[in-house]
């Protein structure tokens, strides 16, 4: 997303009503939106983070998620042939195609199945989830329950959680 669309949403989201700015979250989300409905893709991870990326910038409420949170999570592939940094600072959060070498947390997966399961894992899945070792996680783990938080809460913002 273009820093002008985003600092265009974050006026928005200081003028709309929050009901507002969360109808509008799936029309800035249709791609997350159709990769949670349907079989994950390889664009599961570009589609959350750039999901993350609008929500965070479209609505108020959601973006109070991230105030206090500090963070850079990699995201990668095992073989590491797809990788991705989540970076959280001041309230914000950034995107990069490019796993970076210094982070908080690291996530190697397997495929975009193994990494959706595993950050949108209900109650009764962690076990199995865990079990099937869908991914590896490196670094502190507070920052992957939070992300896995953030992702949760978007999944039900959008209507598919």
């Amino acid at each position: 997303m273009s820093a002008v669309k985003q600092s265009a949403l974050r006026i928005l989201s200081g003028i709309l009503p929050g009901r507002v700015q969360d109808s509008l979250l799936p029309r800035f989300c249709a791609d997350l939106k159709r990769e949670l409905s349907e079989a994950a893709t390889d664009r599961f991870l570009e589609a959350l983070l750039w999901g993350m990326h609008a929500a965070f910038a479209l609505s108020r409420g959601y973006r109070k998620n991230i105030e206090d949170f500090k963070a850079v999570l990699v995201f990668r592939t095992r073989e590491n042939h797809v990788g991705a940094t989540a970076v959280f600072n001041q309230g914000k959060m950034s995107v990069e195609f490019e796993p970076r070498s210094a982070f908080d947390t690291r996530l190697s997966f397997r495929d975009a199945e193994g990494l959706r399961k595993s950050l949108l894992a209900a109650d009764q899945d962690i076990l199995d989830t865990m079990l099937s070792n869908p991914v590896e996680v490196d670094g502190n783990l507070s920052c992957l329950y939070r992300f896995g938080f953030l992702a949760k809460e978007l999944t039900l913002r959008l209507g598919v959680g």
